[in-house]
């Protein structure tokens, strides 16, 4: 299989030797047809002024055959070359025989080159070929008819000589330009296919497991925008990766927390070493527990991924599904002595949103705030029509989240503080799970937060 660089280069190839011998093909067959017309006009006119003086001396056109045997034509062969004249191929014809006829006004040829011009002495030309010729004027009247007879044009040696020299030019030209073609053409076809060249060997790399191998290309092209999409799709490919692995890891030890603490308690209750009661099994129970929500998580996470997880959208009201919320968490709240509002508008329109998920978002910032905060701490929900859209936000005042963390929050098993283990009741899930619920309803969620002040969740979701 050809390279892509040898292909472009017989197309170059074949394009400049097609153009240069089509342009001197072109420009030769001009030039020769120019140069023809010239000399048959020089020609004419020598010959309009020999007949036209013959008749002013004559006032008659008898024996006027020997002027046209006698005057010496730019096409001659002494003209210009000496009296040899020499051998010229493209002169096959008498000199006494010029491709002109004299031709009377009512078209009946009267003397000229009949002996190869193709019309013969007495022959009649038409009205249509007649006026191809030249007018002979004496005294205002019309005399007579020169006509260029069909026959090839007369070249002597000069002439024939300056045409040939005109043809090698062309020639050697076109050989110049085709050089000077492939040279350039070669330059560039290596400036074009080094990136591709790049690319093939980064893409090779990332194939062979080298995620996130970058190329660096400066061109700001079709093949410099190749390249920028390239290293982007790489790097997401390397960030994925490594997501997939810290997940992997997050997972294991997620379960394996709550798997120790159960094989710890059965197995030294198998032993005889424990006997069962109350307490021994409420912690068997939350680690159970624990176990389910984590993969009820994952199941979800799953089924969001794939575009399966059911949604049962209804035109629902945002401020019954805000107040449920609320009454849902306050025992908590109270029982951790922070405080728990609502604050909403009184025209909040209908939504189509499925209930269940929205409450299940909902639920989710709220619990988290609770658990983050301490004694005293404040949460805050509320609700309002911005524009065309449902503007939700839990605000709450707890220690907040650091710049740098932000853009992760929202990450699948991602902490804060790392060495933080998950609650009981918690997978480590709950804002990956909220985000695509959020998103997969056609809502955006966000999030802002000053250290030491406040953390606030905004959700929004487009009115119809």
């Amino acid at each position: 299989m050809r390279s892509i660089s040898v292909k472009i280069t017989l197309v170059l190839v074949v394009v400049s030797l097609v153009g240069s011998i089509f342009t001197a093909f072109y420009i030769q067959n001009r030039t020769k047809n120019a140069f023809d017309s010239f000399i048959k006009n020089q020609d004419q006119q020598v010959l309009v002024e020999a007949l036209t003086e013959y008749y002013q001396d004559n006032q008659t056109w008898d024996g006027v055959d020997e002027v046209f045997k006698g005057v010496e034509l730019y096409s001659s062969p002494n003209y210009g070359a000496g009296e040899s004249g020499g051998n010229n191929p493209n002169r096959p014809f008498d000199h006494g025989s010029p491709p002109f006829v004299l031709v009377e006004d009512s078209g009946l040829i009267i003397a000229g080159g009949t002996s190869h011009t193709g019309y013969q002495a007495g022959d009649i030309l038409s009205e249509k070929e007649l006026l191809k010729g030249t007018k002979l004027i004496y005294e205002g009247e019309i005399i007579g008819w020169l006509v260029a007879g069909p026959s090839p044009q007369l070249r002597n040696n000069p002439q024939q000589s300056f045409l040939n020299t005109v043809q090698q030019g062309l020639l050697i030209s076109s050989l110049v330009t085709l050089l000077i073609a492939l040279i350039l053409g070669g330059i560039l076809i290596l400036s074009f296919t080094r990136p591709i060249r790049k690319l093939a060997s980064a893409t090779e790399a990332v194939a062979g497991g080298e995620l996130g191998y970058q190329i660096n290309i400066n061109s700001r092209d079709e093949l410099g925008r190749l390249a920028t999409s390239f290293n982007s799709m790489s790097a997401d490919l390397d960030k994925a990766d490594r997501t997939r692995k810290q997940m992997t890891a997050d997972i294991a030890h997620d379960l394996r927390t709550p798997l120790s603490v159960l094989h710890g308690y059965t197995e030294a209750m198998s032993e005889g070493k424990l006997s069962g009661n109350p307490d021994m099994y409420r912690v068997m129970h939350q680690q159970a527990q624990h176990l389910n929500y984590l993969i009820d998580d994952l199941r979800t996470l799953s089924l969001l991924d794939s575009g399966e997880l059911n949604f049962q959208i209804q035109n629902i009201n945002p401020s019954f599904i805000l107040q449920q919320t609320t009454d849902a968490f306050l025992p908590l709240a109270r029982e951790k002595e922070i405080e728990l509002t609502l604050s909403t508008e009184q025209d909040i329109p209908r939504v189509n949103l499925d209930p269940d998920r929205l409450t299940q978002v909902l639920g989710n910032l709220v619990n988290n705030s609770i658990h983050i905060l301490s004694a005293g701490g404040k949460i805050k929900l509320t609700g309002e029509l911005n524009e065309d859209s449902l503007v939700i936000q839990v605000i709450d005042d707890g220690p907040g989240i650091q710049a740098e963390d932000l853009p992760q929050i929202f990450d699948r098993f991602y902490r804060v503080d790392k060495s933080r283990q998950p609650d009981e009741g918690s997978s480590g899930l709950g804002l990956a799970i909220t985000k695509n619920l959020v998103e997969a309803q056609g809502g955006t969620i966000t999030a802002e937060s000053e250290p030491g002040k406040e953390t606030t969740f905004t959700i929004t979701f487009p009115v119809e």
